[in-house]
């Protein structure tokens, strides 16, 4: 995993866990790698994926059954949907359509890529 400087490491792992509980690759109920395994996989301290699953288990995305390990909450994939939605919401996209102003995008043109990218990347077919 490449790790962007302009943000804290632990999110950007909230962030990559996040991902995969929306995609369904770690669906409801089902144990997520341990904290060791994870900080393997992206080579980064264990301390800090401790850090980045205690932040996910504060926003109830997660939760953690002594002994045995953390698991996705029953509505952990809803949970962090509203959670990106609002940041996204408040951070990204007035960036997004203050580029869209200044480089006078259409939103017919962005709404056409949106659905080209939706089909290359996921597999759903255009309206």
């Amino acid at each position: 995993m490449e790790f962007r400087n302009n943000e804290a490491i632990y999110l950007q792992i909230a962030a990559y866990v996040s991902e995969h509980i929306l995609l369904g690759k770690w669906p409801a109920e089902h144990k997520i790698p341990s904290v060791r395994d994870l900080a393997v996989t992206l080579q980064v301290n264990p301390n800090t994926v401790m850090r980045t699953y205690e932040f996910l288990q504060n926003q109830e995305v997660i939760y953690n059954k002594r002994g045995i390990g953390f698991f996705v909450a029953f509505n952990g994939n809803k949970k962090v949907k509203a959670f990106r939605k609002e940041r996204f919401l408040q951070q990204d996209l007035p960036e997004f359509l203050r580029n869209m102003y200044l480089l006078d995008i259409d939103p017919d043109e962005i709404k056409i890529r949106y659905e080209q990218f939706k089909s290359e990347h996921f597999g759903i077919k255009q309206d």
